[in-house]
């Protein structure tokens, strides 16, 4: 059975922290790569961070320095730590996964509509 599932979204201010998971199944886990995507309303969908099945990560250009992507082999488990947020971080945030080992990491960050599951997704607000 196929599992995505994210938690830990809610409302910080600004320059808080928050730290997302995302609960995987264990089929889905040990292929090749993992990621986060978000989408604000009425905006594109965008690639936040991505990781491989060798910790390779890939992150945003408005992310990099404030958020961390990692994950927990034990307990087939992706994070995403988010520190020094921002307002414009304000955004539903999806889990996502592919098995394809033939699309890199890098290739997901550009293309997360592209990853073959996803999660329901999770509200992050930012306030100032």
């Amino acid at each position: 059975q196929v599992q995505v599932e994210e938690s830990g979204g809610g409302s910080v201010p600004a320059g808080g922290s928050l730290r997302l998971s995302c609960a995987i199944s264990e089929s889905l886990y040990s292929r090749y790569c993992l990621g986060w995507f978000r989408q604000a309303p009425g905006k594109e969908r965008e690639g936040v961070a991505t990781i491989d099945s060798d910790g390779n990560t890939h992150y945003a250009d408005s992310v990099k320095g404030r958020f961390t992507i990692s994950k927990d082999n034990a307990k087939n488990t992706l994070y995403l730590q988010m520190n020094s947020l921002k307002t414009e971080d304000t955004a539903m945030y999806y889990c996502a996964a592919d098995r394809r080992s033939y699309l890199s990491s890098a290739y997901f960050l550009v293309w997360p509509r592209d990853f073959g599951y996803r999660g329901q997704g999770t509200q992050v607000t930012v306030s100032s």
